[in-house]
């Protein structure tokens, strides 16, 4: 891997984590801890982090936790376009997962006037926006808190989901390939998303255009681990028949110009 792409990897983690050590990324790179040292360095000259001993951390992070509100503000009429599409397969009394990420998030401020729904979420920014529903019954996940994407990861949450059964899951990526599958920034997470798949009858992955094609840090499976993809209009058409060459459902959300 070349410097660029590992700082670009890097940067990814922190941005997903909020901070990490030098020691881990040394590990997880298969670097010297000096070598780690000098690619943060740079990052923090770039002003994307802040160091501090032993590691670093992202800068503003403080900011977005205390107004609420999630860094990743990229492509967000196109992840409002799949927001709408994804709440026509909710219905009164279905319970369903909001997995954590900002194309959730615009699920659930959609969500509103159902009668007997059950929504539980690992993200305490979609809870804060749910919890006052009279209709939904609103269950939060435990687990360790991620300041960049509000939400609750690592095994406590996975473990919260056992012997759960529900009807929908709507799945947050951050990269979607036919070669490496479902991929995301943070190893953590992986086990939340294989116990909330296990939980569910069916999984529909929302992510924008923008990701398929592309390869996050962590692997969590194949896409044969969704039943339907909700994207948006701005797919390629190369994407789309790769999509119908190897069989992956998929539907697309028409953005507004």
């Amino acid at each position: 891997m070349l410097p660029n792409q590992r700082r670009e990897k890097i940067l990814e983690l922190i941005r997903e984590d909020g901070h990490a050590k030098v020691l881990e990324l040394s590990k997880i790179f298969k670097v010297t801890e000096v070598t780690i040292r000098q690619d943060l360095e740079r990052l923090e000259k770039e002003g994307f982090i802040e160091r501090e001993h032993g590691g670093a951390f992202l800068k503003n992070m403080g900011t977005h936790v205390r107004n609420i509100s999630l860094q990743n503000q990229s492509n967000m009429a196109e992840k409002a376009a799949i927001a709408k599409k994804a709440v026509s397969f909710i219905h009164d009394g279905d319970t369903i997962i909001l997995d954590s990420g900002s194309t959730t998030t615009e699920i659930a401020k959609l969500i509103s006037g159902y009668k007997n729904l059950t929504v539980i979420t690992n993200a305490l920014n979609i809870a804060l926006i749910l919890g006052a529903d009279p209709g939904i019954t609103l269950v939060v996940t435990g687990g360790e808190f991620k300041a960049p994407t509000l939400s609750l990861t690592g095994q406590k949450a996975a473990d919260f989901f056992n012997n759960i059964h529900v009807d929908k899951l709507f799945l947050a990526a951050a990269g979607i390939a036919l070669k490496s599958g479902l991929t995301y920034p943070s190893i953590s997470d992986i086990c939340v998303k294989r116990a909330m798949i296990d939980s569910a009858n069916e999984v529909f992955l929302v992510a924008d255009s923008s990701k398929i094609g592309t390869n996050s840090f962590a692997s969590l499976g194949a896409l044969s681990l969704i039943n339907c993809l909700i994207t948006d209009s701005r797919i390629t058409p190369d994407n789309i028949k790769v999509l119908e060459d190897h069989d992956v459902n998929y539907i697309i959300a028409e953005v507004a110009d």
